[in-house]
């Protein structure tokens, strides 16, 4: 019932309307009446710290985003009945024309947190994400064996990146992603967001390196 809506959020829509889409109104009708044509999908974490469009100044129309927990890609398959990561890709890929996809993980991540200490699986009532997670399984024991002697915390930022690269590589598992990256009609990027310094890096597939904007 609108009687128990939250009042602070109420509040913010109203300071929205005067601030934001008062000034924009011309611009929100545009969107209304011809529709949305980004040019970038990003596939990010559904961490309240990490907003896409606070973070690259975007307006409404102009990123299609993706977010989930730890931001993970899963690869192309075609079982089951539910596969919204996927489906929100192909529409990205095949209906909007995309010209690029970045995947964008971030510090301090829980998701990425509980895969390295396997804290996940251990919640009882958690039914879902100890089976999402599991799809960075094989990609954290080959963290952890290469680093025998890092800390959880630092084994944590590692698969942080290396989660990134992962998607991408599943992305490129998609035949619509993966005709489309060949053509030239779309390019795969990876990035990580530092929440405390505030810093960008972008993935250098080259190298493997992550590179500071």
């Amino acid at each position: 019932m609108s009687d128990t809506f939250p009042d602070d959020l109420k509040d913010r829509f109203k300071r929205f309307k005067f601030r934001h889409y008062a000034p924009n109104a011309e611009h929100y009708a545009d969107l209304a009446n011809i529709g949305q044509s980004p040019q970038t999908m990003i596939v990010s974490c559904c961490d309240s710290r990490v907003d896409p469009e606070t973070i690259f100044s975007a307006m409404p129309g102009e990123l299609f985003v993706v977010r989930n927990v730890a931001n993970l890609v899963p690869p192309y398959e075609t079982d089951g009945k539910y596969h919204g990561v996927s489906a929100a890709l192909e529409f990205a890929a095949l209906n909007l024309h995309v010209e690029r996809v970045i995947v964008m993980g971030h510090s301090n991540c829980g998701g990425i947190r509980a895969a390295v200490e396997h804290t996940a699986a251990k919640q009882s009532e958690a039914e879902f994400i100890s089976n999402w997670m599991s799809m960075l399984d094989e990609t954290r024991d080959k963290v952890v064996s290469e680093n025998t002697e890092s800390t959880p915390a630092e084994l944590a930022q590692k698969l942080e990146k290396r989660g990134i690269e992962n998607s991408i590589k599943n992305l490129r598992t998609f035949p619509c992603v993966r005709a489309l990256e060949e053509k030239g009609k779309l390019t795969l990027h990876g990035a990580h967001f530092d929440i405390g310094a505030g810093d960008l890096t972008l993935l250098d597939e080259t190298t493997g390196e992550f590179v500071k904007v």
